[in-house]
């Protein structure tokens, strides 16, 4: 009987472990101007306290940030590890954003539109 409980016990705490974890499949992001990215190939944050700067995800190998503005992601390309480091200590991290990243109009160094998307 005693042996039984035990069972149970371990049996209980594994659905209550894997519930915890959450869902065993990979995350895929919607990407304003590129569309679906699966994240297994990516460092990512967990939500971040930020007013502006929900996440950022971060893949080394391609230089290739994504990152969400409240409910939107975008993505940056050739950006340095150091930039996306200094983003997340920041203070502010959208007022760095803004004044760091943040495409102006007049473009950004790290803007994809005239540098290669990296495939996942």
């Amino acid at each position: 009987m005693l042996h039984r409980l035990c069972r149970l016990r371990a049996a209980i705490a594994g659905v209550v472990l894997v519930a915890a974890l959450g869902p065993l499949h990979a995350e895929t992001v919607n990407v304003k101007y590129r569309g679906p990215v699966d994240l297994t190939k990516f460092e990512c944050t967990a939500e971040l306290d930020s007013s502006v700067v929900k996440r950022v995800c971060y893949n080394a190998e391609h230089s290739y940030m994504l990152i969400r503005l409240k409910q939107t992601w975008y993505h940056y390309c050739e950006i340095d590890q150091g930039t996306v480091s200094a983003l997340l200590a920041a203070e502010s991290k959208g007022a760095f954003y803004n004044t760091s990243i943040k495409d102006s109009g007049a473009g950004s160094k790290f803007s994809c539109r005239d540098r290669p998307v990296p495939e996942f």
